[in-house]
């Protein structure tokens, strides 16, 4: 579902992008791995209507249509070399849009516990505003995502699965499965913030780039 190497949306992790000409930029074919990406923002209010209706069924599948154009794009872009400036800020955007949005309906439904929602938007919160400060302070835009950060979406994706799933069927592997992912979303959650935190201590500390020799 999420591409993890985008789990910062720091568009700055990315390789950097080759410059196209006006051709590419309007061959369908190379740009199919934008349009993989704006599809699954599409799919995103329809998602969250099916949900707050109750039609889990066509939630759960557009859940996995979403998952699948996200493993696509990548797929594509890796095959066709790919890697536009406009992808390395939408893709991150697309998945973390997609994943707020049902973190919050699913709140919102009952569904989802508080602790878990309030774990996952405070850490985001806090990374971008980190990333902000990184900017401001030591003109730093490399906020690299890490092994526990990208374990936290993998794991969040499961949540969201698994919750979805449950309302389809009551089957045993399915409420472990649940329970399972959630706690590993809240356990997560707190290691790859704190992970976070201490390089962010570390870069702070570093001299900046632009600082003369002593």
């Amino acid at each position: 579902m999420v591409s993890l190497r985008d789990e910062t949306m720091s568009p700055a992790a990315q390789p950097t992008a080759v410059p196209q000409k006006p051709s590419a930029r309007l061959n369908p074919i190379r740009n199919a791995p934008n349009l993989l990406t704006l599809l699954r923002i599409c799919l995103v209010p329809f998602l969250v209507a099916a949900i707050l209706e109750g039609h889990y069924k066509i939630g759960f599948a557009l859940f996995v249509a979403a998952g699948l154009t996200d493993a696509l794009d990548g797929a594509m872009a890796r095959v066709l070399k790919q890697r536009s400036v406009l992808g390395q800020y939408l893709d991150p955007v697309a998945d973390k849009l997609l994943l707020s949005a049902l973190f919050l309906v699913l709140l919102y439904k009952g569904q989802m516990p508080v602790t878990v929602t309030v774990l996952v938007f405070g850490r985001d919160v806090g990374i971008l505003l980190v990333a902000a400060l990184l900017y401001m302070v030591v003109g730093r835009r490399e906020f690299y995502p890490s092994i526990f950060g990208k374990a936290n979406t993998i794991a969040q994706i499961c949540a969201v699965a698994a919750v979805l799933l449950h309302h389809l069927t009551v089957a045993d592997w399915v409420v472990i499965c649940e329970k399972v992912a959630l706690d590993a979303t809240i356990a997560l959650t707190v290691i790859s913030g704190f992970h976070y935190a201490w390089i962010v201590s570390r870069r702070m500390g570093a001299p900046h780039p632009m600082a003369p020799a002593k």
